[in-house]
This record gives structure tokens, sequence and C-alpha cells, in this order.
């Protein structure tokens, strides 16, 4: 009996940590895709360093009924080299898009392209808006990730990503990533 709680247990704390903010995220039929590239598959270099550096497309679908906000963070877990990775590089920070949204056009370059009432927070560059993949060695995958929320975030200024995943704990009702991978042409 004991042997059946501590299993039950180990499964509630993998169940719990399915999210980028260490909760859990309710089973969802949310999606995100893009029309640049498949899941799991290249990101073309035109949405990189070693192209023109514009966002790409992105849709979602399935967003709950009871979603007030969603967010979206685009990272890298594999930095800087994925053979030994030793952090997640943020590349996109985006709060409080209106859920019926239904997703972003290709190429925003400020504010103005995106939906009324969102909200940039700050990449790792230090900077607002989008950062292509640019990995110095190796192939790297980049988390799209989408997290619908039962309430609108804040006014936060520009928050580190930290700082959105802490204002986001309690909050997620739905979570969806695309991922997509890339590795420099040029050495």
């Amino acid at each position: 009996m004991r042997l059946r709680w501590m299993t039950m247990g180990l499964v509630a704390i993998g169940v719990a940590c399915t999210s980028g903010t260490g909760e859990a995220g309710p089973a969802s039929s949310m999606q995100v895709t893009s029309p640049a590239f498949a899941a799991n598959g290249p990101i073309p270099a035109r949405f990189t360093c070693e192209g023109e550096d514009v966002s790409p497309a992105l849709n979602w679908t399935g967003v709950p009924a009871g979603a007030r906000s969603l967010v979206l963070i685009v990272d890298d877990p594999d930095a800087p080299d994925p053979a030994a990775p030793t952090r997640t590089w943020v590349h996109w920070v985006l709060y409080n898009l209106p859920p019926d949204a239904g997703g972003l056009p290709e190429a925003v370059r400020s504010a103005t392209d995106l939906p009324p009432g969102t909200a940039e927070g700050l990449n790792d560059w230090n900077r607002v808006g989008w950062g292509g993949p640019c990995p110095p060695v190796g192939r790297h995958r980049y988390h799209f990730r989408l997290f619908a929320l039962d309430r609108l975030l804040p006014d936060l200024r520009t928050p580190s990503r930290a700082q959105l995943d802490q204002a986001m704990q309690g909050h997620v009702i739905a979570q969806a990533v695309l991922v997509g991978t890339y590795q420099k042409q040029k050495p």
C-alpha cells in the first residue's frame, strides 16, 4: 500500500511540473502552429540572425472560453550548446494578448503590429521584440509557448521572463507549445 501511494505521489509531481511556470496546466486542446515551419521542423533562415530576423506568423486554436488573456514566450532551452546546455535563452515575451486574437502576423516589428492591449517584456538581449534564432553552436530547439490565463495581468512595465512567470503563477488554465529547430548555416 505504501509503494502505491509513493508511486501516485511521483506521478502527481510529474504532472504538476508541466508548464514553464512550474505549475500544472490542465489538459487542453489549445494548439500553436506556424505556416512558416512544421512542428519539430527547421525554422527557415528568414526568421533568424542569418536572414531578415523577422518573427514568423503564428496561429492558435482551442483557447478555453474562460481565458481572459494570453502570454507568448519564445525560448531556447539549449543555450549555449545543446550538448551541454547551461541556460534557457529568451527570444520573445508578450503578455495580455487578447484571447480572441487567433495569432500573430509575420514580421511583427513594433507594438503597433500587435493586437490591441498586448504588452511586451524583455528578451535576453535586454530589449523588447523578436530576437530570432542565432545559436553559437549546434542545432537548437525553439519553444513557442502559449499560455491562457484566467485574468488580465496588471501593467508589469517591461518584465523579464522570470517576472512574468511569477505574475502568471496560479492563473494558467491552458498551455500549448510549438517547437522549431535551427542550426546556423554559416560558421
